[in-house]
Order: structure tokens, then sequence, then C-alpha cells
């Protein structure tokens, strides 16, 4: 199986688990307990946006959670808003307060929802130290998955506000 964590996009091949019930979302819960799925029962895990939502103290566990379901090949394609980005746009002195706002809201979530507040702030360094200490071999900096249309490409001040990385189990 191939698991789509937080999307909404219906593509073939791939099931879709969200935290809220939506068209085309087959499981409902949270990246944090991945429970409901076996031991070494998933080919590939996509999370779009996702895990910057998880609250600190749940990120070890979210992590092994991930490392657990995933099967011997495994692999799992993370993106989350990369700090290192968005900070360097924020701090720029010659971006207008509009673009400073937008990318606050990034940093922070949407907040247009209970489930739209982000919890911890990635960048490359956290993200390899995190998913190395879960058990993953081998971690992957890509410009893009190009497996569905999402925020993972969103380049909105011309350059892609994302760090999409995949990690080898």
């Amino acid at each position: 199986m191939k698991l789509n964590i937080g999307g909404e996009e219906k593509k073939e091949g791939w099931k879709i688990l969200n935290i809220q019930k939506k068209p085309h979302v087959d499981f409902i819960g949270d990246i944090s307990d991945l429970g409901q799925f076996e031991d070494n029962s998933i080919d590939e895990i996509y999370a779009s946006h996702v895990i910057e939502h998880v609250p600190q103290k749940k990120i070890k566990q979210t992590f092994e959670g991930i490392f657990r379901v995933l099967n011997q090949n495994g692999k799992v394609y993370i993106s989350v808003p990369d700090m290192d980005i968005l900070c360097t746009i924020f701090i720029d002195p010659k971006a207008p307060i509009k673009v400073k706002h937008h990318v606050m809201r990034m940093m922070f979530g949407g907040q247009t929802d209970d489930f739209d507040f982000h919890y911890y702030g990635w960048n490359i360094e956290f993200m390899k130290n995190t998913l190395s200490a879960a058990g993953f071999k081998k971690l992957e900096r890509v410009k893009s998955f190009s497996l569905f249309k999402d925020t993972s490409e969103f380049a909105p001040y011309g350059s892609p506000i994302s760090l999409n990385v995949i990690g080898y189990k």
C-alpha cells in the first residue's frame, strides 16, 4: 500500500489518511498515531505539509511510527516549510509587509481551522537528525516529488518555500 497522509487528491495506487473526514479519504487518523496500520505494511508514505502540524513532544514517536509501518525497502516523502528559506524572506528589508505577513503564516500555519497550526519549524539539519534517530538509513533532498499537486512545489516569491526530502528505511 502507498499512503498519502494529509492529502485530498485521489490518485491510482494511493490511499489517503487525513485527520478530517473529506472526499476520497480512506482512513481517518493522525500522523502521530499510525496504530491502525500493521508493522512493515506500507511501501511508501507521502506527507506534504503535515509534519509541521505535529506537536514537538510527539515528533519522536511520529517518525518512529512512520519507520515502523514502512516495509523493508520503504520510503517516506516529506515536504515541510523550509525555515531557512522563510526566515531569509522574512528578514529581507526589501520585502513588503504583505509578503512578510504571508511568510509568517507559512511559518506558524494559516490558522483557518483547529488543525491549521504549525508546532515545529524544520530545516535540513533538523530533518536529517530526526530521520536518522528514527532509524532511516538515507535521506535525499529533492526539488520536487512530481507525485501530487500540492504545496510541496509552492514558490510564491520565485523559489520554492518547501524542504522536500525522501527518507529510505
